[in-house]
């Protein structure tokens, strides 16, 4: 039988679709990652679930780059400015930890079409806004929209192999956060048309339309048109006896494991940058060097619109790392991005007095930042199987504390300038990533953590299956998990790989 030809088990109305259109593994997973292919259902989630998050970034970040505007028509303070960027973010901190349950026991299709339907009406209601306590909430509300990254990282995990998954998670969330940069070079021009035909506090409040019926817009369609899981979806899977969830079990596998915890506060240093980042970089553009609202925009928009290739430049130096040295590999390539963004943060400080060098960090920052991001999510994956949609999930709403915090701590007081909170920040950055990263260890051989290999004793089996008890491997619940498990031992690095292959080769000999 070909990769193309893989049986379905199970009595679900999906067990008579006999092939897929590329070759798959032992889990139905994609082996191979065709970034500009269409094809369903691998490929087809993935183009989906970017194009999903996209508008989630295009909506929260829609308010920035017309800040200067609207804070004069609202009459805000800073301190009313900088709370609203941390409601933006704070919000989405409850909604991915939701999201992740709800892929684990729903799928990532309800996951993604539901939120953006319903924080769509949110993004409409900012036009209604008529002071700072309005302002703050609705921008709160539209920030729970953030959360389709992780049902977008869910679907690429479920969807393709262990071997381009970093790559397929990198590409998908990259190009759905290119949003805040487009957002940033098309909501000033958008304002400015309407401008020309309607006073500034009508003009910047119909702008808000657009990115909220581009919410309605891709929802509808994710419902109609998307797969869950390479065989089918969720419920009619679970209906046929193809698929068993349980979704509090999936919680309690991902919050237990302690990587979790350490991928949630590395993400805060580096999802979490891009975020602040994206709620102060054309403020202070507009400020620091007295430009133009478009123009400030313009060039602001550099930081995220990077992400169309910079973070999936991350998920492949994650997938190319690891297929030499294993997960430490992935775990030296995130530290090594992660720790020059926080360079580039702390350089924005003592380039504040020129625009061109302020560029040109901005220009290396913008490729780092989103580089570390899509390492992240190459070691994610593996931190649970039985969790993964709870993990993606806690590790993404890493990255909206980091913001909040951050943006609390060094961009909300009057007394510090923002240069002065880019330096800080960046100092965390080195200091937080080069105190979690090291302690990240998978007690699996040729895993280990940074510094070492993991016991010789230990397998991707001992390791995964350690999240079901006696009762539910009788009951057979551990199956999916085992070919996940097999699937795994790439993660060795290529020397492990081929010894392990070798004595399995012997064994089989004799």
């Amino acid at each position: 039988m070909s990769d193309k030809e893989s049986p379905k088990s199970g009595s679900s109305s999906f067990s008579d679709i006999k092939t897929f259109n590329v070759p798959v593994d032992s889990e139905h997973k994609s082996k191979v990652f065709k970034l500009w292919s269409w094809g369903k259902p691998h490929h087809f989630a993935f183009q989906v679930s970017w194009i999903s998050f996209f508008p989630s970034l295009f909506a929260t970040f829609a308010v920035p780059p017309l800040l200067p505007v609207i804070r004069e028509n609202l009459d805000l303070t800073k301190t009313d400015v900088s709370g609203a960027a941390i409601a933006s973010v704070t919000g989405a901190i409850f909604s991915r930890l939701t999201l992740g349950l709800v892929c684990d026991t729903y799928g990532p299709r309800y996951g993604h079409a539901f939120l953006q339907l319903l924080t769509s009406a949110a993004t409409m209601c900012m036009a209604a806004v008529t002071n700072a306590a309005g302002f703050i909430v609705v921008r709160m509300v539209i920030g729970f929209s953030l959360a389709t990254f992780v049902s977008c990282q869910f679907w690429s995990s479920v969807m393709f192999n262990v071997k381009v998954v970093g790559s397929a998670n990198a590409f998908g969330a990259g190009w759905g956060n290119a949003g805040a940069g487009f957002t940033h070079l098309i909501m000033p021009f958008i304002y400015e048309g309407i401008n020309l035909h309607q006073p500034s506090f009508i003009a910047w409040r119909a702008a808000m339309f657009i990115p909220g019926s581009a919410q309605v817009i891709i929802g509808l369609i994710i419902l109609a048109f998307a797969q869950d899981l390479p065989d089918g979806q969720y419920g009619e899977l679970k209906k046929g006896g193809d698929l068993v969830t349980k979704g509090g079990k999936s919680t309690i596998a991902a919050y237990s494991n302690y990587r979790t915890w350490l991928m949630f506060i590395s993400y805060g240093y580096c999802f979490g940058v891009e975020l602040t980042v994206d709620n102060n970089i054309s403020p202070y553009l507009y400020d620091q060097f007295s430009l133009s609202l478009s123009t400030a925009s313009l060039l602001g928009a550099v930081f995220s619109l990077t992400n169309i290739f910079a973070r999936g430049l991350g998920g492949v130096a994650s997938d190319y790392a690891c297929k030499y040295f294993g997960m430490r590999g992935r775990l030296w390539a995130l530290w090594i991005v992660q720790v020059g963004g926080g360079i580039c943060s702390l350089v924005m400080f003592y380039a504040k007095s020129s625009l061109g060098m302020t560029m040109l960090v901005v220009a290396f920052w913008s490729i780092l930042v989103p580089m570390a991001c899509g390492c992240s999510y190459g070691i994610v994956p593996f931190i649970t199987k039985r969790g993964l949609g709870s993990a993606s999930g806690m590790v993404g709403a890493g990255g909206n504390t980091g913001a909040a915090i951050t943006q609390a701590i060094f961009f909300t007081s009057a007394s510090m300038t923002t240069a002065e909170g880019f330096k800080w920040m960046g100092v965390m950055i080195i200091c937080v990533t080069s105190v979690c990263l090291p302690l990240v260890h998978f007690p699996i051989q040729g895993w280990g953590f940074m510094f070492l290999k993991g016991n010789p004793e230990g397998t991707e089996e001992k390791y995964y299956l350690k999240d079901f008890s006696e009762e539910e491997i009788k009951q057979g619940l551990h199956l999916q998990v085992l070919k996940f498990a097999n699937e795994s031992r790439s993660q060795r690095g290529f020397r492990d790989v081929a010894e392990l292959e070798k004595q399995e080769s012997n064994t089989i000999d004799v």
